[in-house]
């Protein structure tokens, strides 16, 4: 891609940034988060805040706009081509805001017995 260089006015071509971010670098090192997420969490926002939005790195403003709609952390990590530890620690982050839900999955009701029969009759119910 060339573009016009300021101080000469001519057409040079001006060497291209690399798009790709080191995964450490986007996480501050950080590999862990205090939330259990595992790939089949479902995330949302509670209340969506454009301010907040607007004050977000561009990874973890990508993750806050996708989950305006109900997803799972699997498909935020590939829709947005983010590796899944990466996305796991930018939603923990997210998370220790209030800017986003992290809805319980089955593995959090695991002592329950009530809750995973209702699981596996729901399970039973759907068509086959």
């Amino acid at each position: 891609m060339s573009t016009v260089s300021e101080v000469s006015g001519s057409a040079t071509p001006l060497p291209r940034r690399s798009r790709r971010i080191r995964a450490y670098a986007l996480t501050g090192g950080r590999t862990g988060t205090r939330y259990q997420l595992l790939v089949e969490t479902l995330i949302s926002v509670p209340q969506y805040d454009p301010a907040l939005s607007d004050t977000l790195m561009p990874e973890s403003r990508s993750l806050y706009e996708r989950a305006r709609a109900r997803c799972s952390v699997a498909e935020l990590s590939v829709g947005l081509d983010l590796p899944l530890g990466v996305v796991r620690v930018l939603l923990g982050d997210l998370a220790s805001q209030g800017a986003v839900f992290v809805h319980p999955t089955a593995h959090a009701y695991h002592h329950d017995t009530n809750v995973l029969e209702r699981i596996l009759d729901g399970l039973k119910r759907l068509p086959a």
